[in-house]
């Protein structure tokens, strides 16, 4: 049998106690778009084919946890921008700049309103 088309749409689900809150702070303090509204679930877009899904804790086919095993990567063109924007806005446990030599990339981390941690990296070196 042959295999089906590849996926068009790649989203990463993530659930909230207070999905308001999300969806505000992933809209209106990191900018990104929502392109699918579905209530329960706000899903935004990160990059072409690259989703975050943000679904209520009383929805959806997994349950809020304490512990967040998951952590979102933006790679972006300027991570210093970035990090000058950080800043700024004084986002929750927002590290300090690190370079990490090993896999090529300059990063920080900071945590959305409910934990779950945000990279934001951009490569130091041409195939990293």
């Amino acid at each position: 049998m042959t295999r089906p088309s590849r996926p068009s749409l790649a989203i990463t689900f993530l659930y909230y106690r207070d999905l308001a809150k999300a969806e505000a702070f992933y809209r209106d303090v990191l900018g990104l778009t929502l392109a699918i509204d579905q209530g329960w679930s706000k899903i935004f877009r990160i990059a072409e084919g690259a989703h975050i899904g943000l679904v209520d804790q009383d929805h959806g086919m997994n349950n809020w946890q304490t512990d967040k095993c998951v952590q979102i990567c933006l790679r972006v063109a300027d991570v210093d921008a970035w990090y000058d924007w950080a800043n700024d806005q004084c986002l929750s446990n927002l590290s300090q700049m690190f370079q990490n030599d090993e896999i090529g990339i300059r990063a920080f981390v900071f945590e959305d309103p409910e934990g779950y941690q945000l990279e934001i990296q951009s490569p130091t070196r041409e195939g990293a």
